[in-house]
């Protein structure tokens, strides 16, 4: 057994396998709905009972004779079980016992691993009346649960760990299993449906690690995955395909939509991964805009760039330099994910696009420059008054934000920022990640005493209005 406790769910689909785990990791990370099949590829959470931590994997739901991506699915699903220590196999009490779960018994059996039978959706029923027919399963004692209201689970859970005292407590809990480390750089992969997404992450880590099937939209939920190469931690997060809003209709994958644009959030740099068999498509510029917004550092992956002649090539290129001039930071990249031909350098830029999101700058070496640029170029006359910009400071990181101070800075125009921009990102040799300057007025001196002046008068007015009803009466 492993130094850190492993729990795998499995079961036919919609069982409520992911509700169980967003129940175990205390957590909404895994998509819920009333809908079979939802999830698809193995995702990772971290769980913790009383003094032990440990590793639940979700997976997708299992079918008999399943073809295409349901079978890739279900290979998906028992490969968590190869990785487990323990199998949480979990049937549905309200439905009854089903051929396909007779399939999984007879399976994890041929495995050996330790399995717990848990008859979910008993609420409302009772517990052992539910349990009586998946005896015949041969897998064990069935245990009754309610995912959805916690109920018996924490019970199971003691009961399970009273056996495993070597499991290391929660704070020793390795983060790089569960993705969540503190020095790993964190990239989104982000594209339209069938880019390659994927097919990319698979190559990448050199595992068949995400269900990758030419069919658009077979990633649904956001799902992390930790790796190192040359002692440095990463973690992928592949992410939905983000369609135009008029081809969202599903509920489910407007929720997918809504989580693929979290991680955009949530990460230090984000893969834009593009079709180059379809082009620049106008969906790529809306999602340029999404990580514009977030102000993450970026580079852009032309996928499938193998089998295109040299005059497509050519005029992906011309495209690209017409389309994306307000993007010039950010590194190109032409790949084949499915061959593996030019992935190996997306690295080069990803660390380079990490270390200037993430980078100090000392507040000395931002004034000189800043005092430089007005030098060479200074702001222009507002109502025949010099805007005055005095010193620079850094606000922020990922993405670098500097502050600069001085008077009249709300006249400061959209030109004149982007020069500041554009030179600081020169000067500090920034790659891959763009550079946000904002201003901030300097104080007024007398600005209390004005306010101090005010307060003053309406209390003499006050008093003068009180004096004159006096008179008069």
């Amino acid at each position: 057994m492993s130094d850190i406790l492993t729990i795998a769910l499995i079961g036919r689909p919609n069982v409520g396998k992911s509700t169980l785990f967003n129940y175990l990791t205390g957590s909404r990370d895994a998509l819920v709905a009333d809908f079979p099949g939802l999830t698809r590829d193995r995702k990772y959470g971290r769980a913790v009972s009383g003094d032990t931590a440990f590793i639940v994997i979700d997976t997708g739901g299992f079918i008999i004779d399943a073809e295409g991506v349901d079978k890739l699915t279900g290979d998906q699903a028992f490969q968590a079980v190869a990785e487990a220590d323990i199998v949480f196999f979990l049937v549905d009490g309200k439905a009854g016992l089903n051929v396909e779960d007779e399939e999984i018994a007879e399976k994890l059996r041929r495995l050996h691993r330790r399995v717990y039978l848990l008859v979910n959706k008993t609420d409302g029923l009772n517990p052992e009346l539910s349990c009586t027919e998946f005896y015949s399963l041969g897998i064990g004692n069935p245990y009754p649960i309610s995912a959805t209201q916690g109920r018996n689970i924490r019970k199971l859970l003691e009961t399970l760990l009273e056996d495993i005292p070597e499991n290391r407590p929660p704070e020793e809990l390795s983060s790089s299993a569960t993705g969540d480390t503190g020095r790993a750089i964190r990239i989104a992969v982000i594209g339209k449906p069938n880019v390659g997404k994927s097919t990319l992450i698979n190559r990448i880590i050199g595992e068949e690690r995400l269900v990758a099937f030419d069919q658009p939209g077979t990633t649904r939920d956001t799902v992390e995955i930790a790796f190192s190469v040359d002692s440095q931690s990463y973690t992928l997060i592949d992410t939905a395909g983000i369609r135009r809003k008029s081809k969202v209709i599903n509920t489910v994958e407007k929720f997918s939509v809504i989580k693929a644009i979290k991680a955009i959030e949530q990460c230090h740099v984000v893969i834009l991964l593009v079709d180059a068999r379809e082009g620049l498509a106008d969906q790529d510029l809306v999602l340029l805009s999404y990580i514009l917004d977030a102000g993450r550092a970026l580079l852009i992956a032309i996928n499938k760039w193998d089998g295109l002649s040299s005059e497509q090539r050519q005029e992906i290129r011309d495209t690209l330099d017409r389309r994306l001039t307000f993007i010039d930071y950010a590194d190109i990249h032409f790949i084949s994910a499915w061959h593996g031909s030019g992935v190996g350098h997306l690295f080069e830029s990803v660390n380079q696009a990490y270390q200037s999101a993430m980078a100090d700058f000392k507040t000395n070496k931002l004034t000189d420059l800043l005092i430089h640029a007005v030098n060479a170029h200074s702001p222009p006359l507002v109502r025949g008054r010099r805007i005055k910009l005095r010193y620079a400071h850094q606000g922020g990181k990922n993405p670098p934000i500097i502050i600069i101070h001085g008077n009249q800075v709300d006249a400061v125009p959209a030109a004149y920022t982007r020069y500041l921009t554009n030179m600081f990102r020169n000067k500090l040799r920034l790659s891959g990640t763009p550079v946000r300057v904002e201003y901030k007025s300097g104080d007024n001196p007398f600005k209390d005493r004005k306010n101090i002046l005010t307060k003053r008068q309406k209390t003499r007015k006050k008093r003068l209005m009180k004096w004159v009803k006096r008179r008069k009466k």
